[in-house]
């Protein structure tokens, strides 16, 4: 933004210790570093602000888009979304047919199984395949 060579930051330090002296320049630099941090970060904050405002103007307009794009179909298509939901809803008594259908194949499969499955764990260990054998010896003790 700025540019300064090398001998104008000479004479800007060689005309600060002239006027405010070798002793109080620590001081005095530490005072303009404060102030040049808090102007940084009054910066930012009001960058990021605008950035803030200028994302939820898109996302209004966005919104907008969609808002009239979603409208359109929706006009173009009034018929197909009344019977899709229809469809896809089962009857609230219970008659529908498929529902029944699914319900004594479910009753068919509960029967088909004559107690419950148990699956042992599989390893590649050698260490680890006389587990059932080590399992059953505990059980029986």
């Amino acid at each position: 933004m700025f540019g300064v060579d090398s001998t104008e930051l000479l004479l800007i330090i060689v005309v600060a210790v002239v006027v405010i002296g070798p002793k109080d320049l620590p001081r005095a630099l530490y005072k303009l570093g404060q102030i040049i941090g808090k102007g940084r970060a009054m910066t930012r904050h009001f960058r990021s602000g605008l950035d803030a405002m200028i994302r939820e103007a898109e996302l209004e307009e966005l919104e907008k888009k969609w808002a009239a794009e979603n409208a359109r179909i929706m006009a173009e298509h009034p018929q197909d979304q009344s019977d899709a939901t229809q469809a896809a809803l089962p009857a609230p008594d219970g008659s529908d047919e498929s529902t029944a259908n699914i319900s004594a194949e479910v009753a068919e499969q509960g029967a088909a199984i004559s107690g419950p499955a148990v699956d042992a764990p599989v390893s590649d260990d050698a260490d680890h395949a006389d587990a059932p054998e080590q399992a059953s010896r505990e059980a029986k003790a």
